[in-house]
């Protein structure tokens, strides 16, 4: 049977964090299921064609990727939720413009963890923002900036990149996502 557990799992040592540092987006239709392989034997990704720009926020503080799976016994259905929730901090023209235009689209979404392991989001169906709160606060200490959160509905969860650095990532002919531009500002 093809869905039997092929693999045992070791009790792994505590030296990982949590949280995430980065996220690149890109624009949904920039790549089609032929431009992505994969490392032999794995879910992992070793090239995306055809990219050319992966647009960087640098996150800090309270973000999170989180990713579950739903199954149905009933339906006979399985499929993975994807939610992305970001906090974007100073509010800004060209970041209102943006989050406009990604509210609009359905980005493909890049998500680099604190242990340098990237996953891409939305792979198929892209990232939908679900809600975009643009806040002012109440009192001088509060956010001054944006909480946005994206949701992507995929078959399986984010796929891992086979890269552990952004060096590794784009910008070259043997990065994952070949010569494509990390685009900062």
């Amino acid at each position: 049977m093809s869905c039997e557990v092929a693999n045992g799992r070791l009790e792994v040592c505590k030296d990982a964090v949590g949280g995430i540092d980065a996220i690149y987006f890109i624009n949904y239709g920039d790549f089609s299921a032929a431009d992505v392989t994969y490392v032999s034997g794995t879910d992992t990704i070793d090239t995306v064609a055809n990219v050319t720009n992966l647009y960087k926020y640098e996150l800090k503080g309270t973000n999170s990727f989180d990713q579950v799976y739903n199954s149905s016994r009933e339906n006979g259905t399985t499929f993975a939720e994807q939610t992305l929730t970001v906090t974007l901090k100073k509010q800004d023209a060209t970041t209102h413009k943006n989050v406009k235009l990604m509210a609009y689209g359905r980005p493909h979404i890049v998500v680099k963890n604190r242990n340098n392991q990237f996953f891409l989001a939305g792979l198929e169906h892209g990232m939908e923002i679900t809600t975009a709160n643009v806040s002012n606060g109440t009192a001088m200490g509060d956010l001054n900036g944006y909480t946005l959160t994206f949701v992507g509905t995929e078959k399986l969860y984010a796929n891992l990149l086979d890269c552990s650095s952004e060096a590794a990532l784009a910008g070259g002919a043997g990065d994952v996502f070949g010569t494509a531009t990390i685009v900062t500002n």
